[in-house]
């Protein structure tokens, strides 16, 4: 990182930190693993900052893999920050976004990454979609596309 610039926030949600444990057959799969790998290793470096809720370590303790969960708690620990938002703000406007049509987990999610005014990075087409006809107040994009914007090598 370079002094004098802010690092960017991003939030991975769990099916975007899970990509890399998925059968990797289709080549789409293969790209956003690699995509997350990418943008994973870049927060190790300290270029991004991110953030870890509630919903993760909810959604992570219904993992069947414990391989797969233990690592990405792993690098959530190591590496993720605590969403520090008011959490009577984040479950209103999590009530909202699920009003308009998100998933409950999916809301949570968003309403998290919108509390730290973060890129929310997701593998989830439909959500990706929702969030784009919501208009969320953050970027929501897949890894491939984030991974494009930042010019990650």
């Amino acid at each position: 990182m370079h002094p004098g610039h802010a690092q960017k926030i991003i939030y991975l949600d769990v099916c975007a930190l899970c990509r890399p444990f998925d059968n990797p057959s289709s080549l789409r799969i293969r790209m956003e693993c690699d995509a997350v790998l990418l943008i994973e290793d870049h927060v190790r470096q300290g270029v991004y900052r991110t953030f870890v809720s509630p919903m993760h370590v909810t959604e992570l303790n219904a993992t069947a893999d414990l391989i797969e969960q233990q690592d990405v708690l792993m690098f959530l620990r190591a590496y993720g920050e605590n969403v520090r938002g008011n959490l009577a703000e984040i479950r209103t406007r999590a009530e909202e976004l699920f009003c308009n049509g998100l998933g409950a987990a999916d809301a949570a999610h968003v309403a998290f990454a919108e509390s730290e005014n973060a890129i929310f990075i997701t593998c989830d087409d439909r959500l990706e979609k929702k969030c784009q006809k919501t208009k969320v107040r953050i970027p929501c994009m897949n890894p491939l596309r984030f991974c494009e914007q930042e010019n990650l090598r």
